[in-house]
């Protein structure tokens, strides 16, 4: 087999100079059945699918300018080339771009970073979409996914909005493993991000993921869990079937938090108020309250929840931030 990144290169259009900037925006999401485990590092090949919600108005915005060297500046402050920040995303601009041309990006992102808010899968899908932009392009929406997937797994779903599965795929090269859109926008469907903590996390995504998949028994049990909630959770977003919905994808997170914990060292993303919050959701539910909690690899809380729920849970946390299921401007 040739070398798969050099095949998806030959795949794309002339490197045009039409224009000398550009900008793109693309959401962040949260996936509702996770995304936890490589069978491929380089090519960022997922064990098992997911399926995730965008977040609209929340996610990253950025603008590519050609230059004579690269620069990154990142929510108004300039980036030092030697951080892994820098380092990451121009590594992966390497793969796609004209090896002439150097790039002066500026990018803002309206989630916390390395938070477990997905701000990196918002920033490589919009890195993508800003450079077909530079270019001129009109990518096939799949190729444009799996240019994502080698920035961040999680982009390949951040190239679109509303509901979003990424399929695995079983081909060595990755060519099968990519997302598509899978339904509209939900208007009374709404997720709360509960912010405990805005820190870089301990322990990096990427080697939380190797470290669960190396030493944690509870590992080997994970694809069956995704077989059985995956299906389940498309079925209820067809179907707006919101209580099938918000029990399977607490399920799901706890489920993924709980082979993290099993890992050696143990990864633990939790904090003395993530806890606090999961109990409150779960007096709320036990009281009469349709909510249901899901957990990325972080201590943050996204909410599950519908319109009519809105203002008890912000009488009940008032510091929840509220996000209506509405398309990325």
């Amino acid at each position: 087999m040739s070398d798969p990144i050099r095949h998806l290169q030959s795949l794309l259009p002339p490197h045009n100079t039409r224009h000398e900037s550009a900008t793109a925006y693309a959401p962040a999401n949260i996936a509702l059945c996770k995304y936890w485990g490589k069978r491929d590092s380089r090519l960022k090949l997922p064990v098992t699918g997911s399926l995730s919600v965008s977040l609209g108005a929340h996610g990253t915005r950025m603008t590519l300018r050609r230059a004579e060297a690269d620069t990154l500046v990142l929510n108004g402050e300039a980036v030092d080339p030697g951080t892994a920040t820098f380092r990451r995303l121009f590594a992966f601009l390497d793969l796609i771009r004209d090896p002439a041309h150097r790039l002066t990006i500026n990018s803002h992102n309206t989630i916390p970073i390395a938070a477990g808010l997905a701000s990196s899968a918002s920033a490589f899908a919009c890195a993508v979409k800003a450079l077909e932009a530079l270019y001129g392009w009109d990518l096939p929406p799949q190729l444009r996914s799996i240019l994502a997937r080698l920035g961040s797994g999680s982009a390949s779903r951040s190239v679109f909005d509303g509901f979003v599965e990424w399929h695995a795929g079983s081909a060595p090269d990755g060519m099968d493993s990519f997302a598509e859109p899978v339904a509209p926008v939900w208007p009374e469907f709404r997720i709360g991000i509960l912010t405990v903590s805005e820190a870089p996390k301990p322990v990096g995504s990427t080697e939380a993921m190797e470290r669960t998949v190396r030493t944690a028994p509870l590992y080997t049990a994970w694809p069956a869990q995704v077989a059985h909630d995956l299906p389940r959770i498309r079925q209820a977003v067809l179907d707006r079937d919101f209580e099938t919905l918000g029990q399977t994808a607490e399920h799901n997170a706890l489920a993924m938090h709980a082979t993290m914990i099993a890992s050696w060292p143990p990864v633990i993303y939790w904090l003395p108020e993530t806890t606090d919050h999961l109990h409150a959701v779960h007096r709320l539910r036990a009281e009469g309250l349709p909510v249901y909690a899901t957990l990325d690899a972080g201590p943050n809380l996204k909410l599950l929840y519908t319109a009519e729920a809105g203002n008890d849970l912000k009488a009940a946390f008032p510091q929840l931030i509220q996000i209506e299921h509405t398309p990325a401007p």
